[in-house]
């Protein structure tokens, strides 16, 4: 039974002195691909160590995440740019919209996250969007870029019903995470109306942690546990719901 975490930020400082400890967790609970998301150019020689270290199980993203499109996010998309030009990347992500911190640069992040959507069509990969207080303004991007070459993962998913419906329309997966799991998260109200070839499973390590580690550092390992959740969701057994998210991320990373 494999388990495929699309979403985990294994290169982070919680993990610093406990990576490889954490890793091998992941590992014992079927967690056998990891998707690595990037934030900004500071966190890149990080995660090329981490994928050299676990070739077999770990796969790059590279792009700008909105909460760090500031004064100088000219030079951070250029530095997107000639990353792509130089090696293999498995998506661009994570990228979108963010409102909860600050709306400071708003347009900024709107002009980021159009650009990497074109560099995905450019280099024929999914897109992997960060989404947060701003399903209005990252639809409305969306909706100027959709084209049979736009497709990718809605990360962290949150919305309501109609919400999935219309990130679904423009070819994207939902990523179903630790949020799935609360009791006020809402979205397991609904998901079992969306069908499963839609879903893929998500950690957001170390953020968003699952019940009963709502609050603590989030893992990869705790993938299961979330796949766990959609199997009571779903009413389906946890290899079914394994196997199904597993070729979902498939069809979405091609590998």
């Amino acid at each position: 039974m494999i388990f495929t975490d699309t979403h985990s930020h294994i290169y982070s400082e919680e993990f610093a002195q406990d990576r490889n400890e954490m890793m091998q967790r992941a590992f014992e609970a079927g967690v056998e691909r990891i998707f690595v998301p990037s934030i900004d150019s500071t966190y890149t020689e990080k995660m090329y160590e981490i994928e050299k270290q676990y070739p077999e199980n770990v796969f790059l993203m590279m792009g700008l995440h909105p909460t760090y499109v500031k004064e100088n996010y000219q030079e951070e998309l250029a530095f997107v740019e000639s990353q792509l030009e130089k090696r293999k990347f498995y998506a661009i992500g994570e990228i979108g919209i963010d409102l909860f911190w600050d709306k400071t640069f708003l347009e900024q992040q709107k002009i980021a996250f159009k650009r990497q959507i074109q560099l995905a069509k450019k280099y024929k990969l999914p897109i992997n969007i960060h989404c947060r207080d701003a399903f209005d303004e990252v639809f409305e991007v969306l909706e100027t870029e959709k084209s049979d070459e736009l497709f990718g993962i809605f990360h962290c998913f949150t919305g309501t019903y109609e919400q999935a419906l219309q990130a679904i329309s423009y070819n994207l997966k939902l990523g179903i995470g630790g949020v799935s799991t609360f009791k006020n998260g809402k979205i397991d109200q609904f998901l079992n109306e969306i069908d499963l070839k839609h879903i893929v499973l998500e950690t957001d390590s170390p953020y968003l942690a699952p019940v009963p580690f709502r609050g603590k550092r989030n893992e990869s390992s705790y993938t299961k546990l979330v796949a766990e959740k959609l199997a009571i969701i779903y009413n389906l057994p946890l290899e079914e719901i394994a196997k199904i998210t597993t070729e979902n991320s498939k069809a979405i990373f091609g590998i």
